[in-house]
């Protein structure tokens, strides 16, 4: 089996070279899922996973702007189309100085998973530029959007590929974007998800990843008859996700101790609370201040260029970027007595840090099935704008609540080991593999 698979990644390695993150997206789903396909005839003879990781199609294109001073500017915009086996091409736009090809196409791979978790008729896609929004006018923003469009309105349509925000892009952006989109082709329809909820969004969208990923993490602990009241969590990031993930902690009874950006993290043992926590949305979404504010506010404890990790807790969330906890990290959390592990970010944990986790049996849940709230109520707001139609919030809130109790269902089919333990990372690849593996064997080689 490990001459199989080191045959499979040496060839992946080969085609792919400088594409880090892509091979290590690979590596971790070809390491947990080759057995599985070996034992599957119908997936071992086809290719399957070879055919999975190769894209369908990949756009890169020129972005030029003005910027307010008269002068010319020039990115390069991306655009993945994965996999549409199972519905029309969906994934976000990230606007990021270190968005390159290989960070692209390592997400529209866990796209494909992700997607397939929550059931609903999404393929696989990914796009973006190395355009940094942070410290950019509303008219340098619109007029980068609207030259970003301009190319990329010819690959996307409501039935082929439906974009969604990320980072860098927001309600802003969306906004943007679509009102380019809307005026090149004359229509108005679904074409991307995120949209202002006036004009075609979905309630809850900017809280689905946070909300769902506390769903998730409830639904964990609820195999061993517990709950996320009067746990300890640490939390990175200070962002969408990590806010409506601290939120929906702090209102199911739990401790939300620390929070970061890209320079520190905070951290209040008494806690952050719904007066605090609201200064922190203030303070990142308004103000756009460093998380350092905070703790001269509050009278805590600030760590300038370090992670919360080494603070003891019962719960840790990763949320702000890949790669951000290595295995000594993990091994400090495990030392400190943490039960659960659940990935508000897309591969946040190295696959050191997750072979420990996996190694002491605590819950490690991956991004594609903790965080994959977002993409469900983009799936959701797709189903409104066909329908002309809105649900009111709790209806939303009801349908992420059952999507994520179902992926966690998936998880388990696939994830349960002879001693009971949960293996979340197996459980979530084979059950995301089996739904695409077989459409795309029903569809032929194409």
């Amino acid at each position: 089996m490990n001459e199989v698979l080191a045959h499979f990644l040496n060839n992946i390695h080969s085609k792919n070279p400088g594409e880090p993150e892509f091979l290590q997206a690979v590596a971790e789903v070809a390491t947990s899922i080759t057995t599985f396909i070996q034992s599957e005839p119908r997936y071992k003879n086809t290719k399957i996973l070879e055919r999975m990781v190769e894209p369908e199609r990949v756009v890169i294109f020129r972005v030029p702007w003005l910027d307010d001073k008269g002068e010319i500017q020039v990115n390069r915009g991306f655009r993945v189309q994965m996999n549409s086996a199972i519905g029309p091409y969906k994934g976000g736009l990230r606007f990021h100085p270190s968005v390159n090809l290989s960070v692209l196409k390592f997400l529209a791979f866990e796209q494909i998973f992700k997607n397939s978790l929550t059931g609903l008729p999404m393929g696989a896609g990914k796009g973006g530029s190395d355009f940094n929004p942070k410290g950019k006018s509303d008219n340098e923003v619109m007029k980068f959007c609207q030259s970003f469009m301009t190319e990329l309105y010819r690959h996307v349509g409501e039935d082929t590929d439906i974009p969604a925000g990320d980072i860098g892009v927001g309600n802003r952006e969306i906004g943007f974007l679509f009102g380019q989109y809307k005026r090149i082709v004359g229509s108005f329809n679904g074409v991307l998800t995120g949209k202002g909820n006036e004009w075609g969004g979905s309630q809850i969208r900017p809280e689905a990843t946070g909300y769902g990923l506390i769903y998730f993490v409830d639904e964990i602990l609820k195999t061993k008859n517990d709950s996320i009241k009067g746990k300890n969590v640490t939390i990175s990031g200070s962002g969408n996700v990590a806010q409506f993930a601290a939120e929906k902690c702090i209102e199911n009874g739990a401790k939300v101790l620390t929070m970061s950006d890209s320079h520190g993290f905070i951290y209040d043992p008494a806690g952050i609370d719904k007066e605090k926590l609201e200064y922190i949305k203030q303070l990142k979404n308004k103000t756009h201040g460093p998380i350092k504010e905070y703790a001269a506010k509050f009278q805590c404890a600030y760590f300038e260029g370090e992670r919360p990790w080494k603070i003891k807790c019962d719960i840790a969330l990763p949320n702000a970027t890949q790669n951000e906890l290595d295995a000594k990290d993990a091994a400090l959390l495990v030392e400190q007595g943490c039960i659960c592990v659940a990935e508000g970010a897309n591969m946040p944990c190295t696959p050191d840090a997750v072979a420990v986790f996996l190694k002491a049996k605590i819950f490690y849940a991956p991004g594609k099935a903790a965080n994959a709230g977002g993409v469900a109520v983009s799936g959701l707001e797709m189903s409104q704008n066909s329908q002309r139609y809105s649900w009111t919030r709790t209806e939303v809130d009801q349908k992420l609540k059952s999507i994520m109790r179902e992926i966690h269902q998936r998880c388990l089919q696939y994830g349960k080991e002879p001693d009971g333990y949960i293996n979340y990372e197996r459980g979530a690849n084979i059950s995301g593999f089996v739904k695409v593996a077989d459409a795309m064997l029903a569809q032929g080689v194409v």
